[in-house]
């Protein structure tokens, strides 16, 4: 069984920063990817960030790039998103997500919510 604790989600004023992390626990072996999807309301779950674990290579959706950084501590099996420049249409329930072997998990879920 595979657990994925997300933590750090909350409100900030347009501009601001936020980080997420993503802690993966319980049966992790050979992970594929990690990243990070949202869902803004009436709205279908889009990809926000994934980096693949073995070797890094990193892909952003184009309203993030220059504004969100993902990263990675391979060894707690951890994906961080760095958020700065927050805009009012970041606002969502942003979901972590692990690719390993056939198998897709995801985590329940962390409001963000940017507004003044």
């Amino acid at each position: 069984q595979v657990q994925l604790v997300e933590s750090g989600g909350g409100s900030v004023q347009p501009g601001g920063s936020l980080r997420l992390s993503c802690a993966a626990s319980g049966s992790i072996f050979n992970i594929a990817r990690m990243g990070w999807f949202r869902q803004a309301p009436g709205k279908q779950r889009e990809l926000v960030a994934t980096i693949i674990w073995d070797g890094g290579s990193i892909n952003y959706v184009d309203p993030v790039k220059g504004r969100f950084t993902i990263s990675r501590d391979n060894a707690k099996n951890t994906v961080y998103l760095q958020m700065n420049s927050l805009k009012r249409e970041d606002t969502a329930v942003y979901f972590c997500y692990l690719k390993m072997g056939w198998n897709d998990y995801w985590g329940q879920g962390t409001q963000i919510t940017v507004s003044s």
